[in-house]
């Protein structure tokens, strides 16, 4: 059992998707948020996912799975209150958190194992997947040395400035293709995405 938490911030109004949920599309038969916190459930670790605080079809979808649901009331605000909840609500025990975008489609289980078997041969660095060519994108893995710093998120930056503040830290892991960037935020994408994939 591993002590990295994985985190899945699904808290966001998906505004660019035009009144659809992106995070409810379906991929392989399942909505595309119960298909990543099933992923990251078979990596053994624990999973926390943040949701608005009407939770409404999103906690639907993640009916009958073993992750903590992590209601967010200040959600508009953006990505930093999904993170610093998260991360606010992580266990004592924790030694790292790998947040997973919920919108990544082809990431694996695989891919996020590989990445926390890394991570604990040395757990002091900050591991960010990129593509096969070097581009960086996302999961990334964060150890518990910068679990502080979340705490001044603020807006939809992300983790950005953590990046930043720890650049020396920061360890690049790839994966295969473009899977670290292949986030599918509007129906372009979704469409462009289907066409290539066929799924």
């Amino acid at each position: 059992m591993t002590n990295v938490v994985l985190l899945i911030p699904a808290a966001g109004f998906s505004g660019r998707m035009r009144g659809t949920d992106k995070l409810m599309q379906p991929v392989a038969g399942e909505p595309l948020l119960r298909r990543q916190a099933r992923i990251a459930l078979a990596t053994g670790a624990q999973v926390i996912v943040t949701l608005p605080p009407i939770a409404g079809p999103r906690g639907d979808a993640l009916a009958g799975l073993a992750v903590t649901l992590l209601p967010i009331p200040d959600t508009a605000e953006g990505m930093a209150a999904s993170l610093r909840r998260g991360i606010a609500a992580l266990p004592a025990t924790a030694s790292g958190v790998l947040i997973l975008l919920a919108d990544l489609p082809e990431i694996d289980t695989q891919d996020l194992t590989a990445m926390i078997a890394a991570f604990e041969a040395d757990p002091t660095r900050i591991l960010r997947a990129e593509t096969a060519a070097g581009q960086p994108g996302h999961p990334v893995l964060f150890p518990r040395a910068t679990f502080a710093d979340f705490a001044g998120l603020q807006g939809d930056a992300g983790a950005k400035a953590i990046l930043t503040a720890h650049k020396d830290l920061l360890t690049p892991f790839t994966l295969a293709g473009e899977k670290a960037i292949t986030d599918l935020d509007t129906p372009e994408d979704w469409a462009a995405w289907r066409a290539k994939t066929e799924v």
